[in-house]
């Protein structure tokens, strides 16, 4: 990784610097002034080399010279830089497509397509570059060059959000566009710059594609889109919100009215209703967040599931219980099941919105479940 090294270390309170290239950039090996030995500077990991066999790691680096600045890229370089960028963009493509393929075939199979022509891009800068330069390419990637955006692994994401998509998408095609835009006005060579307007001419009917993106979609593929849009949307929010509040709004009944009967204390049982709401939410999320990761199940991202189940859970439990701020034990009382009421209503409007369970089986399955527990509160209260 290094250039060789003179073994041996310095004198006491000698200074002696030196740099060097290494395939990772520019590092300088300086000799520490109080003569504890000599240390790389400007790599990822700095290396204590007090001795000539370079032994002892340290822990920071200032990473001098990575980069490169694009103007001085030579024409070898740039056409292996297109070549990277070309394999970059089909794979990403290729990866937008299958995450997109379950769910909206039809964009799934236009990116499919986009990263064949990236692939079709690649070779012929291959073959330009083995015409003009030979086999080997050195590496060279965006991240080692000056002034291009990093991007984040979006596509690794799962489930895809097929807007943020199709805006990646044309925000890659215009920074591609802009490269060869840049590096037709570096390179000399004729045929490459022939290439490269080519190349620049494709990626800018790419841009206008990517942008007309929504509007190529057809009737029928965007009814599908939005098919599959609510399945989604039902899979990761409706049913672990739904199974959230279920629990919070039946679970919570028997502790908040065994303790009003007990004690007829208003505020004792709505104490008792908080502290249950609470605590369920929280168990809750963390057993709808630790279920599945929403690799395989396609549910989403756990941490968001777990926080509308928490969330929703808590709610279901204290809706029942605020009524029990007022200070009268009946009004309360009263009040109290009359929000149980427009709870179990509201749970069973969602099965029938979302789960397309007929509205009388809804509510009969809520409302049988809801009063068995409120029952049960009642009675061990009242004994």
């Amino acid at each position: 990784m290094v250039a060789s090294v003179g073994e041996g270390r310095a004198k006491q309170g000698e200074q002696r610097d030196s740099f060097h290239w290494s395939p990772l950039g520019m590092f300088a090996i300086r000799t520490d002034p109080r003569g504890d030995g000599e240390y790389y500077e400007g790599i990822e990991t700095v290396r204590d080399i007090s001795n000539p066999i370079l032994e002892t790691q340290s822990r920071t680096s200032k990473l001098i010279g990575m980069a490169r600045k694009f103007k001085d890229l030579s024409e070898r370089e740039i056409l292996a830089l297109a070549i990277a960028l070309e394999e970059e963009d089909g794979r990403v493509y290729s990866d937008f497509a299958e995450g997109l393929r379950e769910t909206y075939p039809a964009t799934a199979k236009l990116f499919d397509d986009m990263g064949a022509e990236e692939s079709g891009h690649r070779a012929s800068l291959f073959e330009t570059y083995r015409q003009r330069f030979g086999e080997h390419i050195p590496l060279i990637r965006r991240e080692d060059v000056k002034g291009f955006v990093q991007r984040r692994p979006f596509w690794l994401t799962r489930p895809l959000k097929i807007s943020e998509v199709r805006k990646q998408a044309e925000l890659m095609e215009l920074g591609t566009r802009q490269f060869y835009q840049k590096a037709m006005k570096q390179v000399t060579d004729a045929g490459i710059r022939k290439l490269l307007g080519d190349l620049e001419e494709v990626e800018r009917k790419h841009q206008v594609a990517a942008e007309a993106m929504s509007e190529s979609i057809t009737p029928a593929t965007k009814k599908t889109e939005d098919e599959a849009q609510r399945r989604l949307f039902v899979l990761q929010i409706v049913q672990p919100g739904l199974a959230g509040l279920m629990d919070g709004s039946v679970s919570t009944l028997a502790p908040v009215f065994a303790a009003a009967f007990a004690t007829k204390s208003s505020n004792d049982a709505f104490l008792v209703g908080l502290a249950a709401s609470i605590g369920a939410g929280i168990s809750m999320a963390f057993a709808e967040a630790l279920s599945d990761d929403g690799s395989m199940t396609g549910r989403g991202r756990p941490v968001l599931r777990g926080a509308v189940t928490g969330l929703m859970t808590a709610t279901g439990g204290i809706g029942h219980t605020l009524p029990f701020l007022l200070k009268d034990f009946h009004v309360a009382f009263t009040a109290a099941v009359i929000v149980v009421a427009l709870e179990l209503a509201t749970i069973a409007w969602i099965r029938n919105r979302y789960m397309d369970t007929p509205l009388l089986s809804a509510a009969f399955q809520v409302v049988v479940g809801g009063v068995l527990v409120f029952v049960v509160g009642i009675w061990i209260g009242s004994s």
